[in-house]
């Protein structure tokens, strides 16, 4: 029915009895009236809704006059039979052809629609014409219609891990550690061979499974790494001990890039080690302590095959003299890191004076050695230095030594340690435990002339007194670490100065001291100051107080309190306002308060920053620890009803051994406190932390005034 309207309403080619064309073609000079209004509209929209697929490209019309005129036509506008407002000649009034500007010249009297936006029927396929045109195809029909489907497109497979380039593959490898990627490598071929590529071998760090981990597997991660590996830990890795003799050269062919080697308990054969060392000239980082296949040969091949040697570990190694020693020192111009625990021959001052002259360490290790007086007066004042008059000291350039190990040297005395002092400013840690013959005159003037010490050991100094702790105290402020375990003649005296004027402490061991509940309620004040968050606490400190006589269970009650302490919340402050207003028919004043009510947001939930982890009495130290894993998880709540419930139980059992009168009944108090105290607390658990915090619907039990005593 639309293509027929179309049609009638379609001009045809022929000129028929009521067309106002000619047949030249042209418009007569007189137009019929104009179609105008509502009918104009409707016939232009009646057309255009006419318009099928089947017909052909329909004339771009050019209307003109933008305005709508005409009335409305119910019927289709066909030839011989004139509408409402006149006959067929009014719908080419509305007409103006193209090119009628030139009459002699023929021009084409319509211009096709675009092909991307030609009106289509549903369903009607469409076929490309040799000059890029769109063929249109009868595909309607009186009695059926065809719906042509578009084809389906055929989805291309994507094979994301096979198209991957192999650099992202290594790359997603990285982040595996050693024993997954270990395991990956039994999934397929391709996965072992990516698996054992170098490129994820340039660091191998037996450190976690050093104890799992086969032999040949790992001489297969090595010999895969090859060139690519620069770093090299194979500590305690005793499996190797048969491969090195089978496998070494093989591996020190391969691997000749490494950077740092670590063979501290690994069982190696001299030969191995010395091809190893000789094949790796970029070697800065060795540490091949206590093996015994290490000689004074070993000394001499890294002497000449490692120039760039920066860090030397060298302890516990029995065969080996500072004679050997010495060509290290001399060839390894950067050498920093020198550690020689148990190495004899530091009592030879050719040694000493070489290390003198080079002045490049920061870092000597030379503990349980022969050291003495003179053989550290030469490492730090050379042989005949001048002399200041003055001052009496030497004048020398200073060491650059930031960490100073001579514990357990038992011929140290005063007189070599003061060579120490105004020599060493930028020393930040200091060990010289276990040397008897110490006292405080020679700690003292080291400690005044360090400011940056920040690691003090000073175990097992028996003639240390109270003065040492005062004088670190003003002289230390950035200390961290403090060792005085079994120097007996410490106590509060001093151990109360430094917990004030030190509040970058994080460890302290003080056990088998003077040392009592004072240091400890100081301790946690200090602490408890460094503030309150809303993430859950962290250890801060670090106190190591058993077998001090001096420390008791109230002390240690005032550290886990101190440790589930949050302050209280303060209520809003409300402001008062007082108006005073004077009316005009009475003279009496009248004075209005108002309520201001404070603006400030009520605080949300915190924590303390950092707590105090107690290493105490064997018979404290289970509930202690338990207390210390119900904060560092934000469990308030329960911490504290574990400090109450011992708190009863300790009070119970001090009740129960005094004598006198009430004995039994005291005895019978303290069973039913250690009932209470190891009974499960799940039932007050279940109330939540918000009803145990704040004591919730049930009854909290008062503390008697014996207590107080008690505390």
């Amino acid at each position: 029915m639309a293509t027929q309207m179309a049609d009638e309403i379609m001009p045809s080619s022929e000129n028929t009895p009521g067309s106002p064309t000619s047949s030249t073609g042209q418009i007569p000079l007189e137009q019929p009236p104009k179609v105008k209004g509502r009918k104009k509209f409707l016939q232009n929209l009646q057309r255009m809704s006419s318009q099928s697929d089947v017909d052909p490209p329909r004339p771009i019309c050019i209307h003109r006059s933008s305005q709508l005129y005409g009335g409305l036509n119910p019927r289709p506008a066909t030839p011989g039979y004139p509408g409402p407002s006149g006959d067929a000649q009014s719908i080419n009034n509305r007409i103006r052809l193209v090119g009628t500007d030139s009459p002699n010249t023929p021009q084409p009297r319509t211009i096709p629609l675009p092909f991307d936006v030609r009106p289509a029927s549903r369903g009607s396929p469409r076929s490309l014409t040799p000059d890029g045109a769109k063929e249109e195809t009868e595909t309607e029909t009186e009695t059926e219609t065809e719906i042509a489907l578009p084809e389906p497109r055929l989805v291309r497979e994507l094979d994301f891990w096979g198209e991957l380039p192999q650099e992202l593959k290594v790359e997603v490898f990285r982040y595996l550690d050693p024993r997954e990627i270990v395991r990956c490598s039994a999934v397929s071929k391709s996965w072992n061979a990516m698996c054992f590529d170098g490129q994820l071998w340039s660091k191998v760090d037996t450190t976690e499974f050093y104890q799992r981990i086969p032999g040949d597997i790992l001489v297969k991660l090595i010999t895969s790494g090859g060139p690519f590996v620069r770093d090299l830990n194979l500590r305690g890795c005793a499996q190797m001990q048969d491969k090195w003799s089978s496998e070494g050269e093989r591996i020190s062919n391969l691997c000749r890039n490494v950077v740092n080697f670590s063979l501290e308990g690994c069982r190696i054969d001299r030969i191995s080690m010395h091809h190893f060392l000789t094949r790796n000239p970029r070697l800065r980082y060795i540490n091949i302590s206590g093996l015994n296949s290490v000689t004074n040969y070993a000394m001499k091949v890294i002497a000449q095959s490692c120039p760039e040697l920066e860090s030397f570990n060298i302890s516990f190694c029995k065969h080996v003299k500072t004679t050997a020693l010495l060509q290290v020192v001399q060839a390894c111009q950067q050498l920093k890191d020198l550690r020689a625990s148990e190495i004899q021959g530091f009592d030879d001052e050719d040694f000493m004076l070489a290390l003198y002259e080079r002045n490049t360490l920061d870092r000597l290790v030379m503990s349980r050695t022969d050291l003495n007086d003179e053989s550290l007066k030469v490492l730090m004042h050379g042989v005949n230095p001048t002399v200041d008059l003055l001052t009496d000291r030497p004048i020398v350039p200073p060491r650059r030594f930031r960490h100073l190990d001579v514990h357990h040297c038992h011929d140290l005395t005063d007189s070599g340690l003061k060579s120490l002092a105004h020599n060493v400013p930028d020393l930040e840690g200091l060990q010289v435990s276990q040397c008897p013959e110490l006292t405080d005159d020679s700690v003292i003037e080291v400690i005044r002339t360090t400011p940056n010490l920040s690691h003090l050991e000073l175990e097992d100094l028996e003639n240390l007194t109270n003065l040492t702790l005062t004088e670190l105290a003003k002289s230390a402020p950035k200390l961290e670490h403090l060792n005085i375990s079994y120097c007996e003649s410490l106590g509060d005296t001093g151990m109360l100065q430094v917990m004030k004027s030190c509040p970058k402490l994080r460890s302290v061991e003080m056990d088998n001291t003077r040392v009592s509940d004072l240091t400890l309620m100081e301790a946690s004040y200090r602490v408890r100051r460094r503030g309150y968050g809303e993430e859950v606490p962290k250890v801060g400190l670090r106190l190591v107080v058993f077998d001090c006589a001096n420390v008791t269970w109230a002390g240690v009650r005032e550290i886990l309190s101190s440790n589930a302490y949050l302050p209280r919340v303060r209520k809003p402050v409300t402001a008062v306002v007082t108006v005073t207003q004077t009316s005009e028919d009475d003279s009496s004043p009248t004075t209005t308060a108002f309520v201001t009510p404070s603006s400030t947001p009520p605080p949300v939930a915190t924590y303390p920053s950092e707590i105090i982890q107690l290493k105490c009495f064997y018979g404290w130290q289970m509930t202690v620890d338990e207390h210390t894993k119900r904060v560092k998880r934000g469990d308030l709540a329960a911490a504290s009803r574990l400090d109450r419930k011992w708190t009863d139980y300790m009070m119970a059992t001090e009740e129960a051994g005094a004598a006198g009168a009430g004995a039994r009944r005291r005895r019978r108090r303290a069973r039913e406190a250690e009932r209470l105290y190891n009974a499960d607390d799940s039932e007050e658990e279940s109330y939540g932390i918000g009803l145990s915090a704040l004591g919730g619907t049930r009854r909290r039990r008062a503390q008697s005034g014996s207590s107080c005593t008690v505390m």
